[in-house]
């Protein structure tokens, strides 16, 4: 997130959407951990990457796709060793990746978030991708000592 955190503050505070594609999960030999981050604004703009090349293509027009629905999936791309290395890239595996659309309807909390970020306080940003409950939905959780901006934790 602190890649791509000076570019999506700026969107956000303009009042643009963006999809925000964040690596959930990965299996065998993925090319970014977990947290990695990409946005790409409504209007094709991209900062960050989740896997350093193999899938930015497709993860940016779902991530534009995703911006301009409203509506957060959470989509599995994989690559197997040996297509990997025919078609010359340096990694197979699979990445899960949650594609969010955020703006202020969205994401309330962003801004309180993104200044814990920068000024290293902890925070916490639970977002559901499977299982039950709404796909995106989010909770913020703040520390005990540091109840955040709402109290002891928020979140939609």
């Amino acid at each position: 997130m602190r890649d791509v955190l000076d570019d999506i503050a700026a969107w956000y505070a303009s009042g643009r959407t963006f999809g925000l594609a964040t690596v959930v999960g990965t299996f065998r030999s993925a090319p970014r951990p977990p947290g990695a981050a990409m946005a790409v604004s409504a209007d094709g703009e991209a900062a960050g990457s989740v896997s350093g090349g193999c899938v930015e293509g497709a993860v940016y027009e779902l991530a534009r796709e995703v911006a301009g629905t409203g509506r957060p999936v959470v989509q599995r791309y994989g690559v197997s060793d040996d297509d990997a290395f025919a078609v010359g890239l340096t990694c197979g595996g699979v990445l899960d990746i949650l594609v969010e659309p955020v703006d202020a309807a969205t994401f309330p909390e962003f801004p309180e978030v993104a200044a814990a970020i920068r000024e290293r306080r902890p925070v916490a940003v639970a977002t559901v991708v499977a299982g039950p409950g709404r796909i995106g939905a989010r909770r913020v959780v703040w520390p005990a000592d540091d109840p955040g901006p709402s109290g002891p934790s928020t979140g939609s």
